[in-house]
Formats: structure tokens, C-alpha cells, sequence
């Protein structure tokens, strides 16, 4: 008897990608959910033996689905698979019920001897490597959620290296991916700050072809209580502690997103040194001179947080028009390989 499988991802890049890894030799029935609630649907009509179930989702997200779960005492194994990888977040999956944790983007070989360690598969067929039978589409629609899939890895693994250094719990949203002309980026973005006065760091970067500007942009009423966070010696209020804070922050981030993004894509990009833009200035005063050079733009909003500390801050990540099909192409031959 064939055991249900259902995977459960917003994006339908990651989905095909989580299909592809599953193990050939392996007998069950697929199907998928785009939610948590979708899932949950799935589970109690009996259609969900296993569960791949991912974090970050809309109207209902993989922390909310497992609670739901495990208060009805419903009968699946769920093995989360996700970019989140922060220590709490697996703590807080498993102390829900999750049978295990895995990082995207897949190691076939790994979830392989995950489900055998567990006897859900105990065959020793390699992964397949196209279960679905289709390839990754072209569309406008299907290239925007390849993105989105590409920067949620990168979100998840910057906001892990950024848990592990602070001992602190990092939000991460869904990204926020957008394709704008870039002299309407200003606007696009407009609703990032609601505080006129900002500051930022700048790092660019470049590699085959591909290239682009990382922004990591702060509200000015944070940067005390980074410094706080951060345990720096030194009053909060001075101006040189602030612009090292600031500074750390960024090349945190930015490092572990861009790594994260050369891994997906398989290639090394060579990082610019960190510049300051400005500090206490206009968003638009710091974005006007850095992307006019470019005609369109695909723009990432990620929105981080540290609720605890109440400290929010934006990595946003500038793409021109040029550098998007190659990436796309990348990503999809990479996809491929699985």
C-alpha cells in the first residue's frame, strides 16, 4: 500500500523541488498544499501520511499548522523543510510534535537517510530526479516564485547566522520580490519607514554576469538598542559605536544572504567593502544615486525583527534587468540537478 505524501510550500518552485528529492523507489501517492491550511484540510481526509511542511507561509504559516496538529492529536509524521533553520525555530517545531528538521535547499542524500533512519523508506534507490515529470516553467508568475524560493533560502540562513551571534530569536517575514522601474523604487518601498530619518550600509556584488546592491537599512531610534544587544563597551550615544554596530549588522547579513545566494546559484560573488550611505537621511536621498544607472530593477524587501529587543531593520536587495534571466537560468539548472 502506497504511503500519502504531501508537501506543503507557498512556492510552487520549492514544491517541484521537494518532489524531485523524494527517493524513486519509494510508493506513494503525491499531492500538495500551498498552506498551512490547505494541509490541515488534507490531514483529516486522510490524504497526508507524511507531511513536508515549511515555515514561512501565508494565511497559515508551518508554527500554526503544527500547533493544530498536535492539539487534534492528528494522524500524520511531519518533517519540517525550511530556510529557517534559527535553533528556536527547530526547537519550537520539534517541541510541537515534528518528527525532524531539514534546510533548504534539499540534500537528497540526507532526507534519503532521514526517512530511513525513521522506516518511512527503506529502500536504497538514489533520489529521483524528475518525479513530477515536468519541467520548471517560464512564465512571468513562475519566474517571480523562483525568486521568491531563492531569497527565502538566503533570508533564512542570514537569519540564522544572526540568531547564533546574538542569542535572540530573529522574525522572518515572507520576502517581499518585486519587478519596478527604478525610478519608481522610492515608491515602491515607501511604506518600509514610516520614520523619514534613516540610515544604511551599501555592499555590492558581482559574478557571471550577475549583479547587484545589498542595502541594509535602519531605523535611527534602533541603533541604541542594537548597541545594547550587541553588548558593546561604550555609551550608545556615540557616534563611532553606532557606525560599528551598524556596520557588524550589515556584513552579518549581507555576507550570510549572498553566500546563501551563491551556493543556490552556483556561483562566487565578489563583494565591494561596505560603504555608509548616510546617516539620519531620506530613504530616497540614499537610493536616488545608487540604482539610476539602472532601467528596471528586481527589488527584495526582507523584513527582519527582534521582537524582544523591539528592533526592526530591512535587507533589501537591488537586481538590474539585465542580471535577472541569468539568474533564473541558473536557478533552474540547479533545480535540475537535484
Amino acid at each position: 500500500m502506497s504511503t500519502a505524501v504531501l508537501i506543503c510550500d507557498d512556492s510552487g518552485f520549492a514544491r517541484k523541488q521537494m518532489a524531485r528529492a523524494l527517493p524513486a523507489g519509494w510508493d506513494i501517492s503525491l499531492s500538495f498544499a500551498n498552506n498551512g491550511e490547505e494541509a490541515i484540510s488534507a490531514i483529516r481526509k486522510g490524504d497526508a501520511d507524511v507531511v513536508f511542511l515549511d515555515l514561512t507561509m501565508p494565511i497559515m504559516d508551518g508554527y500554526e499548522t503544527m500547533e493544530i496538529i498536535r492539539r487534534n492529536d492528528l494522524p500524520c509524521l511531519v518533517i519540517v523543510v525550511s530556510g529557517d533553520v534559527q535553533p528556536e525555530a527547530r526547537q519550537r517545531m520539534m517541541a510541537l510534535g515534528a518528527l525532524d528538521f531539514i534546510r533548504k535547499p534539499i540534500d537528497n542524500q540526507r532526507l534519503t537517510e532521514l526517512l530511513a533512519s525513521y522506516g518511512i523508506y527503506n529502500g536504497q534507490q538514489a533520489p529521483a530526479t524528475n518525479r513530477l515529470g515536468c519541467a520548471q516553467g517560464s512564465s512571468a508568475e513562475d519566474k517571480l516564485d523562483a525568486y521568491r524560493e531563492l531569497v527565502n533560502v538566503a533570508m533564512g540562513r542570514a537569519g540564522e547566522k544572526l540568531a547564533r551571534l546574538l542569542g535572540e530569536f530573529i522574525d522572518l517575514p515572507i520576502p517581499n520580490v518585486n519587478f519596478i522601474e527604478s525610478n519608481e523604487l522610492h515608491m515602491a518601498i515607501a511604506e518600509i519607514h514610516h520614520n523619514e530619518r534613516v540610515s544604511a550600509v551599501s555592499k555590492g556584488f558581482v559574478s557571471a554576469g550577475i549583479k547587484g546592491e545589498a542595502l541594509v537599512i535602519f531605523n535611527d531610534t534602533n541603533t541604541h538598542n542594537i548597541i545594547e544587544l550587541l553588548q558593546y563597551r561604550g555609551k550608545p550615544d556615540e557616534p563611532q559605536l553606532q557606525l560599528e554596530a551598524l556596520m557588524d549588522v550589515s556584513n552579518i547579513l549581507t555576507g550570510a544572504c549572498l553566500n546563501a545566494l551563491s551556493d543556490q546559484l552556483d556561483v562566487q560573488f565578489s563583494h565591494s567593502l561596505p560603504e555608509l550611505l548616510g546617516r539620519h537621511r531620506g530613504l530616497d536621498t540614499l537610493l536616488s544615486d545608487n540604482i539610476s544607472r539602472w532601467s528596471k530593477v528586481m527589488a527584495v524587501e526582507i523584513a527582519y525583527g527582534i521582537k524582544s529587543r523591539d528592533i526592526s531593520f530591512d535587507l533589501l536587495l537591488l537586481f538590474p534587468d539585465d542580471a535577472m534571466e541569468k539568474i533564473y537560468t541558473r536557478l533552474v539548472s540547479m533545480g535540475q540537478q537535484i
